[in-house]
């Protein structure tokens, strides 16, 4: 039998998602608390999509296969029994034996939190940026409407990443609000690559600090040239928000 999960998690202890050489990772210790639920024998998970170091997630999916003889609702609680408290399972269900949580999301979106005051919060440090001189967030939202729609998003992937295919990408909605010192940001896209959306919300924080035009985004996309756009945001203030699917 294939089940679907979700799991949030605080990425801050861990050295990303993806299983490395000596190296805590989320899922080798959400395959521990299942190989120990299995009496030893190892169960692999498939996710979504890998995050990478300090970037933390409130919806990730993964899918795994198991003949345990357990009721859907029990299985939320046996996990959660044997994880720590930075990882919780949010829901789990059975799915057909042909779901695949990486191959067959639709959607995914992802949000990004930009501390927007003088000083810095040390209880925040793991979970946003900070941009000490106040973000224009007009001009911001501006220059999103450029993402809108499917493009070639080359300049906005890592120059040292390994991205098989082509690079074009769908973005549905992308868009920028001030919650009191907070500026929250959110893209949805059928996909994204590496570091796309930190190397997106880089830009922007040098367009909201009147660095760049806000035309600018368009001209990035054009050059297909990651020289072109701006740094890569720091990782703890992303956020795997959710992922959708067509389960019907």
């Amino acid at each position: 039998m294939r089940y679907l999960a979700i799991i949030s998690y605080d990425g801050s202890n861990y050295s990303g998602y993806q299983i490395q050489p000596n190296q805590l990772t989320i899922q080798a210790v959400i395959e521990a608390a299942l190989t120990k639920m299995h009496k030893g024998e190892p169960v692999k998970i498939t996710a979504s999509g890998r995050t990478d170091a300090g970037v933390h997630a409130y919806g990730q999916v993964i899918h795994f296969d198991s003949e345990l003889d357990i009721p859907e609702s029990n299985w939320k609680k046996a996990l959660n029994s044997l994880l720590p408290g930075d990882i919780v399972v949010l829901d789990v269900k059975q799915v057909s034996e042909n779901f695949h949580a990486r191959f067959d999301a639709i959607k995914k979106t992802y949000i990004y939190t930009i501390l927007n005051s003088a000083d810095a919060n040390p209880f925040e440090i793991n979970y946003c940026a900070h941009v000490k001189e106040r973000l224009n967030v007009d001009l911001m939202n501006q220059a999103l409407q450029d993402l809108i729609g499917e493009h070639d998003f080359t300049a906005f992937c890592a120059a040292n990443s390994y991205v098989k295919g082509d690079k074009i990408r769908t973005i549905y909605h992308a868009s920028c609000q001030r919650v009191n010192n907070k500026v929250v940001f959110s893209v949805t896209g059928n996909g994204f690559l590496y570091n796309m959306v930190r190397i997106i919300v880089g830009t922007l924080i040098e367009i909201g600090l009147g660095q760049r035009p806000a035309t600018d985004i368009k001209r990035i996309i054009e050059s297909k040239d990651r020289t072109q756009a701006g740094k890569t945001a720091p990782p703890q203030g992303l956020y795997l928000n959710a992922v959708e699917y067509d389960l019907n």
